[in-house]
């Protein structure tokens, strides 16, 4: 009987600790996603700053504005690009101090990126393991009763 009860409490401790991974998979999955869109935000900054680069002044252009729509617009300098520092500040800087800025995040996103899919890969394969203990916790207990 006292193995039944110490059996008993695995099982609960282990089905509360799969919920608590489950909601942390769940959690990095979403800061994945996040990463995720920020680098597409970051790479289409690039693609138009290598595309500005490119052209003179006066030139015409289509400038993406999000949502796969663009405004015609004509250039006037190609060399001071306004680049947002976060919290609604955004400051004037050359195209090439610009691009790396750009380059320095895309550089951070990519590691964070590479730490949350680390840190998943890590919670996924101890879901697995649990999720396999807690078959094996289960059939025992169906066995005996």
């Amino acid at each position: 009987m006292a193995y039944s009860n110490k059996a008993e409490e695995e099982l609960r401790k282990l089905s509360m600790e799969m919920r608590y991974l489950e909601q942390t998979a769940e959690a990095l999955q979403q800061r994945i996603s996040m990463v995720n869109a920020a680098l597409t935000d970051i790479n289409y900054a690039n693609m138009t700053l290598d595309g500005i680069e490119k052209e003179k002044e006066n030139t015409e252009m289509l400038v993406p504005i999000g949502g796969s729509s663009y405004v015609k617009v004509k250039l006037a300098d190609s060399n001071k690009i306004i680049i947002g520092l976060g919290a609604g500040v955004s400051v004037e800087k050359t195209l090439p101090e610009a691009k790396a800025t750009l380059k320095e995040r895309l550089d951070e996103l990519e590691k964070t990126m590479h730490a949350a899919q680390q840190q998943f890969s890590q919670v996924a394969e101890r879901i697995n393991s649990g999720r396999s203990r807690l078959e094996t916790l289960l059939a025992a207990r169906e066995g005996k009763q």
